[in-house]
């Protein structure tokens, strides 16, 4: 089920890096128990000034799944983001961008 719910947020692009937020390493978890989606995501960094974009587009494609009817979201910070997060996909984006990592 949660494969899905995966595939979806690979959909939500950081809005400040032409990165999915799941390629980005930016979720960590995400769980689903009788249409109640739990998902634990971090950001690249405290304060970051697109948090409030993140999180609407994380609950929104959410919502737009069949059978979500509660999106609740947990920023964590531990473990820290880090670029090793990334998946290779990723790191590919932001390279074709210009950007190391």
């Amino acid at each position: 089920m949660t494969e899905r719910l995966w595939a979806a947020l690979a959909e939500v692009q950081d809005p400040e890096m032409p990165v999915n937020l799941v390629d980005l390493g930016l979720i960590y978890a995400i769980h689903e128990t009788d249409g109640v989606v739990d998902v634990d995501l971090t950001f690249t960094a405290m304060g970051c000034p697109a948090s409030d974009f993140i999180l609407d587009d994380v609950r929104e494609r959410l919502f737009r799944e069949p059978g979500v009817n509660e999106v609740r979201i947990n920023v964590v910070w531990d473990p820290p983001w880090t670029t090793a997060r990334m998946t290779e996909a990723g790191r590919d984006a932001l390279e074709a961008w210009g950007l190391a990592v």
